[in-house]
């Protein structure tokens, strides 16, 4: 099955670079190049990729509102930001846009690669380096947040408070001594009772609302890639 990508970035360079890197792997191909957001909805629109790689600062219309509007009308594309350390409050306003997951521009090329291949299977991705800077520089617990959870069941709690420690379904099952099956009907009701699109979007509300505490460990990829999750 091949992968196709929209790459998004107003630097000419950079999406030449990219765009070379993807065309080397024979499972995906470039559905086309984007200057800036306006372009980038565009091409969204124009060829439904699997997954675009989308920059923040860009002419015209920012890749954080481009996001919004791709999560919110073309939820068969995935979103993976790339960014730098200096633009931490554009990355988490993207990743409660919809946004899959994000990385650094210095990324690995393996490792974007990897990334591009986790998020088109439907799983979400954070990048370790920079995730815990940002989750706890906007981590200030709400009333609205608590208020959210008192819909959940006493297990789905447990099981939002797993998923948003990284593990995957097969290893909450294991911690909670029940079926893949069931994990994964708990997730499911989980994210619609939440109103979240994926688990990058349950980490961040996690940390909110104080469901899991900073010090707390997070389960991260081996490769180092970020955290990874079953779909739901």
């Amino acid at each position: 099955m091949t992968i196709t990508i929209a790459v998004a970035d107003d630097q000419a360079i950079i999406r030449a670079g990219l765009v070379k890197l993807l065309e080397s792997e024979p499972d995906l191909a470039v559905s086309g190049e984007a200057a800036d957001g306006v372009e980038a909805l565009g091409l969204v629109r124009e060829t439904r990729p699997d997954v675009v790689l989308m920059d923040i600062r860009m002419p015209r219309l920012d890749g954080l509102e481009a996001t919004r509007r791709i999560a919110q009308d073309f939820p068969g594309t995935r979103v993976i930001v790339l960014t730098t350390f200096g633009l931490d409050e554009y990355v988490f306003e993207a990743l409660r846009s919809g946004a899959s997951g994000f990385l650094l521009k210095d990324t690995e090329p393996e490792h974007l690669i990897a990334a591009i291949r986790l998020v088109a299977t439907g799983e979400s991705l954070l990048a370790p380096a920079a995730t815990r800077r940002l989750i706890e520089a906007r981590a200030a617990r709400s009333a609205a947040a608590d208020a959210t959870l008192d819909a959940l069941t006493p297990r789905e709690r447990d099981v939002f408070r797993l998923l948003a420690r990284g593990l995957s379904n097969a290893e909450i099952a294991a911690e909670l001594v029940v079926s893949d099956a069931t994990v994964k009907t708990h997730v499911a009701s989980v994210l619609t009772k939440l109103g979240l699109r994926d688990r990058v979007q349950a980490v961040i509300l996690a940390y909110e609302s104080g469901v899991v505490a900073m010090d707390e460990k997070v389960s991260w990829r081996a490769d180092g890639s970020g955290l990874h999750g079953d779909g739901p």
